[in-house]
C-alpha cells in the first residue's frame, strides 16, 4: 500500500515539474479557450494542487458537516476572490498567503487537528481567497471570466474529491497521513522562505 502512495507521489512529481509557477509573471498561459485554461490553472503549480488536495483530506479528518462545508467554502471564496481580483484588486501578499495556506493545512492534517467550524470555515475561506486572486490574475486576455471560472472551479472540486478519497481510503494509516501533512507543510515553509 505504501508503495502505491510513493508511486502516486513520483507520478505527480513527473507530471507537475514546475514549482509555484501558477501566478502572475510566469510564461505558458497563452491558452485562450476559457474553460480549458481555467481547468488547467490549478495544475500548473504544486502550491495550488497540493493545497486543494489538502483541503479534501482535512475535510475528511474533520468529519460531519465539515466534509462538505469546508470544500464548498473553499470553492465559493476562491471564485469570489477571482472575480474581485479582476477589478484590479491584488494584495501584495497573495503569494505569501498561498504559501501560508500550505503550511497551515499541512500541520492541520499532520496533527489531525479538529477546529470548530466557526474557526475552520473562515480560515479555509481566507486561504481560498489567496488562491482565487492568483486564478483571477491569470485570466487570459480576452477570455470569458465565467468559462475560465467554471474551469478552475471544476478542477478545484476534483482535487478536493481526490484528497477526500485518499483520506478515506487510507484513514487507518495514521503515519502516512502525518508524513503527507508534514510534506505539504514543509513545501509551504520553503515557499515562505524563498
Amino acid at each position: 500500500m505504501k508503495t502505491r502512495i510513493l508511486a502516486c507521489f513520483a507520478a505527480a512529481a513527473v507530471t507537475f515539474p514546475t514549482i509555484a509557477s501558477a501566478h502572475p509573471g510566469h510564461d505558458g498561459h497563452e491558452l485562450t479557450w476559457d474553460f480549458t485554461s481555467g481547468f488547467g490553472h490549478p495544475f500548473s503549480g504544486w502550491d495550488h494542487w497540493l493545497a486543494m488536495v489538502a483541503v479534501g483530506v482535512w475535510a475528511f479528518i474533520l468529519g460531519g458537516r465539515a466534509r462538505w462545508l469546508i470544500p464548498a467554502t473553499f470553492v465559493a471564496a476562491m471564485a469570489a476572490a477571482a472575480v474581485i481580483c479582476r477589478t484590479g484588486f491584488l494584495p501584495s501578499l497573495a503569494e505569501q498567503g498561498i504559501a501560508a495556506s500550505l503550511l497551515v493545512l499541512g500541520l492541520l492534517i499532520s496533527f489531525s487537528m479538529h477546529l470548530r467550524l466557526q474557526v475552520g470555515v473562515p480560515l479555509v475561506a481566507l486561504f481560498a481567497a489567496f488562491h482565487g486572486m492568483a486564478h483571477g490574475a491569470e485570466l487570459p486576455s480576452g477570455a470569458n471570466i465565467l468559462g475560465y471560472a467554471a474551469g478552475f472551479v471544476a478542477a478545484t472540486t476534483a482535487l478536493h474529491l481526490v484528497g477526500y478519497y485518499f483520506a478515506s481510503r487510507f484513514s487507518a494509516e495514521r503515519q502516512l497521513a502525518r508524513a503527507a501533512g508534514l510534506f505539504v507543510a514543509a513545501f509551504g515553509l520553503i515557499l515562505l522562505l524563498r
